[in-house]
């Protein structure tokens, strides 16, 4: 089990305080050498502002970008998060990828959905726009690798691109990439009730050596601790694949009957431990870091529906799909649409990060040259351009189904 990310949470103000900036570095290196005295290895250090909307315009954007990656970098952040466009300033969603081409350490991402738990139409176009817009940017799409859609997500997760801050005072939180937690206690189990208590003490135990550093932190620093996102990230290794994971418990290959129920039961397990818990904390399935999901997705068992089903009863969403290049506008907000109103009828937090690959079709194998992708086939989008009331500009209420029935 590694640290994936200690993640930062700052307000940097505009004109940037390089104060706040430098404060945070500080912080930042000494969070990573307190857990790795603690025996935990640190990939990476981030940074994540509040929705830039909030405290920037449109006219401020490209000063800003070109300040932020160079202090951020200088004081050891080697990504930066700016936050989400707002469904209320659908202005900002414009501004995105023009962003995205000026840096390759910048993430951002944009709302689908409105505080008060309404699609918003108008949002989840501005969004397609972005993915359709951002895949031409770098070879194979890999641009889209620093854009996700939101869909009832909140601050403080410390996964990217989904991060974003809230409030002044800053504050920090750790995302776990502990794929191989799983398959260890899978792999030992001798029944289902044992694979559940082997993850769940493994986990507990390791949250209990976490937490006791990141208070120390807090204790020290004025800076918030708000918890940990355990959803078990992969790395495509075999030892460290949910997707591997899932078979481990009987599924003859993810994608086929049963897989549901092997990644509700991941899910559930999840939820059973007991550790302060901030973002997802819920079955992560990305595709193309998954040695696994990869594997199975160019066999053609896993399609992004069968995905889509699965962020039903788990985690995160629609996660690094390889889509063909050709790919819509229309027929990624058909996609996304459906994400979101999942989203809001199961009250739960999910992000689609949606890589069209430029010449690439359906079947045709991914290039990809980058240490935490496994390389798949480009699968079918099944989805065709709306129409009617949902291709319109209203914003819709979905009421979570407990809601309902009280």
């Amino acid at each position: 089990m590694r640290i994936r990310s200690i993640t930062t949470f700052v307000h940097p103000r505009w004109p940037i305080s390089e104060n706040i900036l430098q404060k945070a570095g500080i912080f930042a290196r000494h969070a990573q050498s307190s857990f790795e005295s603690a025996g935990y290895e640190v990939q990476t250090l981030r940074l994540a502002t509040p929705p830039f909307p909030t405290y920037l315009s449109p006219e401020d954007m490209p000063q800003f970008v070109a300040r932020i990656q160079m202090i951020a970098h200088s004081e050891g952040f080697e990504y930066v998060a700016l936050g989400p466009a707002q469904t209320n300033k659908l202005e900002s969603y414009a501004v995105i990828p023009d962003m995205l081409g000026e840096s390759s350490i910048l993430f951002f991402s944009g709302h689908l959905t409105t505080p008060d738990g309404k699609v918003s139409l108008p949002a989840v176009r501005a969004c397609a726009e972005i993915i359709h817009r951002a895949a031409p940017l770098e070879k194979n799409g890999f641009a889209n690798l620093r854009f996700t859609a939101l869909a009832n997500v909140g601050p403080w997760s410390p996964f990217f691109p989904a991060a974003y801050h809230q409030g002044q005072g800053a504050a920090f939180a750790l995302a776990i990439e502990g794929a191989d937690l799983a398959v260890e206690a899978f792999s030992q189990a001798d029944s289902l009730a044992d694979a559940r208590k082997r993850l769940i003490h493994s986990i507990e135990n390791h949250a209990e050596k976490l937490e006791g550093v990141a208070n120390h932190l807090a204790e020290i620093y004025p800076v918030s601790f708000k918890g940990i996102d355990f959803s078990p990230a992969p790395f495509p290794t075999n030892e460290i694949s949910l997707g591997y994971a899932l078979e481990k418990l009987g599924v003859p290959a993810l994608g086929l009957s049963g897989s549901l129920a092997a990644a509700a039961f991941l899910t559930d397990t999840l939820d059973r431990a007991d550790f302060t818990r901030t973002g997802f904390n819920g079955l992560m399935l990305p595709l193309l870091e998954d040695s696994t999901l990869s594997q199975r997705a160019a066999e053609g068992t896993l399609s992004v529906t069968d995905l889509l089903m699965f962020s039903a009863v788990c985690g995160t969403g629609l996660d690094t799909i390889p889509l063909p290049g050709d790919a819509t506008v229309g027929q990624l907000q058909a996609v996304l649409l459906d994400l979101a109103a999942l989203a809001l009828r199961l009250d739960k937090p999910l992000t689609g990060r949606l890589m069209p690959i430029p010449g690439l079709k359906a079947g045709d194998e991914t290039n990809f040259k980058f240490d935490y992708f496994a390389n798949s086939k480009v699968l079918a989008l099944p989805a065709e351009e709306l129409s009617g009331f949902l291709a319109g500009d209203e914003k819709f209420e979905i009421s979570p189904r407990s809601t309902l029935l009280g």
